[in-house]
């Protein structure tokens, strides 16, 4: 039901507010403040990506708790996704998810909702680790790469 609002919901309301805060700013001010919350917005999701591996690295080391910094790192790509969809709505979720104390409100509200059953961080083992991987026989030919004539036709290419 929820969802159907929202779908429904979201794009009302930003077309009303593109109309109200639109007549406001004028066409030239709307469309600057779309085009530069688009580009704060990638500038976010650009930028965190070697953010979130820092902290969550630090985070596995034992330096704290995991799920803390992922949650921050989440919102925060939330953010910049809401900051790239144009409307002056999600841009001020965006903004707002900015903010580390919006932030910190939004895990503590949703942390009773959100069950971690486990996580593995071991890496799987590859066959041949432990000598009982499957062995494939075949034929091949050596080809030179500096004589094309000896490699014969293949099917796959035309010359």
């Amino acid at each position: 039901m929820w969802v159907l609002l929202a779908l429904f919901g979201l794009p009302l309301l930003e077309i009303g507010l593109f109309v109200e805060i639109g007549g406001w700013l004028g066409l030239w001010g709307t469309l600057g403040e779309v085009l530069l919350t688009i580009m704060l917005g990638a500038t976010v999701l650009r930028s965190q990506g070697a953010r979130a591996q820092t902290n969550l690295r630090a985070a596995m080391e034992g330096i704290g708790n995991p799920a803390v910094p992922l949650a921050h790192e989440a919102l925060i790509l939330l953010a910049g996704g809401l900051l790239m969809l144009p409307g002056f709505f999600t841009d001020t979720l965006g903004l707002l998810l900015l903010l580390p104390p919006v932030r910190a409100l939004a895990i503590a509200r949703l942390k009773n909702k959100v069950v971690v059953q486990g996580y593995n961080m071991q890496q799987p083992r590859r066959a041949d680790e432990d000598g009982s991987g499957t062995v494939i026989e075949g034929e091949f030919l050596e080809v030179d790469p500096k004589n094309p004539s000896s490699r014969g036709d293949s099917g796959w290419t035309r010359h």
